[in-house]
C-alpha cells in the first residue's frame, strides 16, 4: 500500500514527536512568520515577496521583466480589491496575505481529497479515510521506533469527529480541511492543544514540565554543553510559559504557547506594505500606487500569477 498520504499527514498535521531532532522544533502554528527571510527592506524585499505571494509562489520568481511583473501585479490587485471600489484597504491586503500563506493548504487538501473520497460523492467518511490511509498496515507490526498505527488511527478518529461540525459522520471539503489542518480553525484549537500535550507529556500527568518541554525540542546525545538557544528556552519556560509558577504548563498555558494570539503577522505586514506604498497618505492604495512599488510586492522575477488568476474559487 502507498503510505504517502499517511506520511504526509503525519509530517504536516499530527505534531508527532517520537523523535527528538538536534535542532529546535516549532510547534506554534497560528500566525507563524510569513517568511524565513530577514525583514530588512534596506537589504532586499524578499520577506515582503514571500508575505504577499506565499513562499512557494515567491520561489518561482526568476524570469519576468519589470514590465511583465507590473502587468501581472495589476491583475492581482483587482483580485485583492474584493469590494471593487478601486482601492485596496489595509484589511483587504491582510486577507490577501492570509490567503497567499494558506495556498499550500488548499493544494494539500485537494490532493488528499482525491485520494480519500473513494466513491466521489463529494464527502469523505471516516471509513473512507481510514481505509485509504491505514488499510492493511494495521495488521502489520509497528515500526521499531515505537510508532503505533492503532494509536494514531484513534487520534485521527477523534479529530475527525471534532471536525465533523454537523455530526453527519462524513466530512465535506471545509470539514476535511479542518481535520487535516486544525490549527487554521478556531473550533479545532482544543484538539491541537490536546494532541500537543499528549505528545510531550511523557509521564502522563496531564502537564508539561520543564524536562518534557526541553526534551521535545532537544536531545543532548553526548554533547558536553547545551546550545545557547536551549538555555534561552529554559528561561522562556520559567519566565513566560509557566505563568502560575508551579513548574509545569497546564492546558491554558500550553494553548498560549502554541497558539499565540497577541500578534498578527499578516496584519503587521499589510500595514507595512500600505505605509510604504501609500503615496498620497490617504490610508488606502490604488492600483497605480501598488504597481509603482512593484519591486516591494513582487520584484522583477517570474511567478505563477497565471495559475492564481484562474482560481476563482480560492479568494
Amino acid at each position: 500500500m502507498d503510505l504517502w498520504p499517511l506520511l504526509l499527514f503525519v509530517a504536516l498535521c499530527v505534531l508527532q514527536s517520537s523523535s527528538k531532532p538536534m535542532e529546535k522544533k516549532d510547534r506554534v502554528h497560528h500566525d507563524a512568520p510569513l517568511s524565513d527571510k530577514t525583514h530588512d527592506d534596506e537589504d532586499n524585499f524578499e520577506y515582503d515577496h514571500d508575505a504577499f505571494l506565499g513562499q512557494e509562489e515567491a520561489k518561482t520568481f526568476d524570469q519576468l521583466t519589470p514590465e511583465e511583473s507590473k502587468e501581472r501585479l495589476g491583475m492581482i490587485v483587482e483580485k485583492i480589491d474584493t469590494d471593487h471600489d478601486g482601492f485596496v484597504s489595509s484589511d483587504e491586503m491582510k486577507q490577501w496575505i492570509k490567503h497567499a500563506q494558506r495556498r499550500w493548504i488548499y493544494g494539500d487538501v485537494d490532493r488528499q481529497w482525491h485520494a480519500h473520497d473513494l466513491n466521489t460523492d463529494s464527502y469523505v467518511t471516516w471509513e473512507e479515510y481510514k481505509n485509504a490511509t491505514y488499510g492493511s498496515i494495521l495488521y502489520e507490526a509497528d515500526p521499531e521506533d515505537g510508532f503505533n498505527y492503532r494509536q494514531m488511527m484513534s487520534r485521527d478518529e477523534r479529530r475527525f469527529k471534532m471536525a465533523d461540525v454537523d455530526g453527519d459522520a462524513r466530512a465535506n471539503k471545509e470539514e476535511f480541511t479542518a481535520f487535516l489542518h486544525p490549527e487554521e480553525f478556531d473550533h479545532m484549537k482544543d484538539i491541537v492543544v490536546l494532541e500537543t500535550m499528549e505528545d510531550i507529556d511523557k509521564n502522563g500527568d496531564g502537564f508539561i514540565d520543564l524536562n518534557e518541554y526541553i526534551g521535545d525540542m532537544y536531545s543532548q546525545d553526548g554533547e558536553s554543553s547545551e546550545p545557547e538557544w536551549v538555555k534561552t528556552e529554559r528561561e522562556q519556560f520559567t519566565e513566560f510559559r509557566d505563568k502560575n509558577k508551579d513548574g509545569r504548563m497546564d492546558k491554558d498555558e500550553t494553548r498560549d504557547w502554541i497558539l499565540p494570539s497577541d500578534y498578527d503577522h499578516a496584519e503587521a505586514e499589510a500595514k507595512h506594505l500600505l505605509y510604504e506604498s501609500d503615496t498620497d497618505k490617504d490610508g488606502r492604495l490604488t492600483k497605480e500606487e501598488i504597481v509603482d512599488k512593484y519591486d516591494l510586492f513582487v520584484g522583477s522575477q517570474a511567478t505563477d500569477f497565471g495559475e492564481a488568476l484562474v482560481r476563482h474559487d480560492e479568494f
